[in-house]
């Protein structure tokens, strides 16, 4: 018997439902990213910055590409995939950042739990926060750590306006 695929497609019930089990037996995708070379290469750097900071398995769980587009960066759930523009990995440790939020609103999508608006944007924040902490920890490189500091400083000072 071969190993179960992971669904094409997560949209049904049916697709929900067996994607949920592989990523409980452990399933973890080929991350596969698709773009002009440009956008590849800054890919490439968000992508290193999630292993420094130990976040890739989680990624991997729940995302399986990465795709460039023209318009507005986003989930694209029923193919567990995030469409992003140029401008959004124009800055490897934003778009990380980006990407984390991204496979934690595909965890909540793929566990019947909100997953945009509201709380549901509060969470994919705390997921992108606990990354920056944890990029800035693990990061020898102090021109990293500043910026994680700078963004963490920034998300502090936004839960006062």
């Amino acid at each position: 018997m071969g190993q179960v695929k992971f669904p094409e497609k997560v949209f049904t019930i049916q697709e929900v439902e067996a994607a949920r089990k592989l990523i409980e037996k452990g399933y973890k995708h080929r991350l596969k990213v698709s773009g002009s070379p440009r956008f590849k290469e800054n890919v490439k750097e968000a992508l290193k910055l999630i292993e420094t900071a130990e976040h890739h398995n989680f990624l991997r769980t729940y995302i399986r590409k990465i795709v460039e587009i023209k318009g507005l960066s986003q989930l694209r759930e029923a193919d567990a995939a995030i469409w992003a523009n140029n401008h959004a990995v124009a800055d490897p440790i934003d778009a990380a950042n980006f990407f984390i939020q991204k496979a934690q609103q595909m965890k909540d999508y793929l566990e019947g739990k909100p997953y945009f608006g509201g709380t549901a944007e509060a969470t994919a924040v705390q997921k992108g926060i606990e990354f920056l902490k944890a990029l800035k920890n693990k990061s020898k490189d102090n021109v990293t750590r500043k910026r994680c500091e700078k963004a963490l400083q920034q998300w502090e000072d936004s839960k006062f306006l």
